[in-house]
């Protein structure tokens, strides 16, 4: 059983800084402190990003050139469609490529969960196994078991075919 979230029902909330919003499309319900979070931010200006302590971020841009994240260790190239991997505790100064940015943002407990995110074009059929698997259907439109998934929606759940036609491209996010 999968929950379909549209982009109509995501939790928008603006930046304390101005520089975006923040659009929430899940979280862990019933866990306090919540173990992840699924968002998508509209980055528009240059910025700090928010520190997490003791959580993890997978960022993948999923519109625009991409984003420099200047951190103490060096710069992360976060790029359309490669999602990058780095610790919610690492301070952040961003610097977005060519103007606005939109990603879709995984945080998460790394001590709760080992979740990975990949981008898969279609045609393809994905399992989504007994673990929770989330998918943001970007470009056209995926089918998750019989239900169809409009372009810009996310839906999360387990033990279905997601079957991709062969103009889809979609985010892949597993909780495992």
């Amino acid at each position: 059983m999968f929950r379909i979230v549209t982009p109509e029902d995501f939790t928008t909330t603006p930046w304390k800084n101005g520089g975006g919003v923040t659009h929430e499309v899940l979280r862990d319900d019933g866990a306090e402190p919540w173990r992840w979070r699924i968002s998508i931010a509209e980055v528009s200006t240059d910025g700090p990003f928010s520190v997490f302590e003791g959580l993890a971020r997978i960022l993948t841009v999923i519109d625009g050139d991409g984003l420099d994240l200047h951190t103490p260790d060096g710069v992360l190239a976060a790029r359309p469609f490669q999602p990058l991997a780095f610790s919610g505790e690492t301070p952040v100064d961003s610097r977005m490529v060519n103007g606005r940015v939109r990603d879709l943002n995984l945080i998460y407990d790394p001590s709760a969960l080992s979740p990975s995110v990949e981008v898969i074009e279609g045609p393809a059929q994905v399992d989504a196994g007994p673990g929770l698997t989330g998918i943001l259907c970007h470009r056209g439109q995926a089918v998750v078991g019989e239900t169809s998934l409009p372009e810009g929606a996310f839906a999360l759940g387990q033990g279905a075919t997601i079957t991709l036609g062969p103009e889809v491209l979609c985010v892949i996010v597993r909780l495992g």
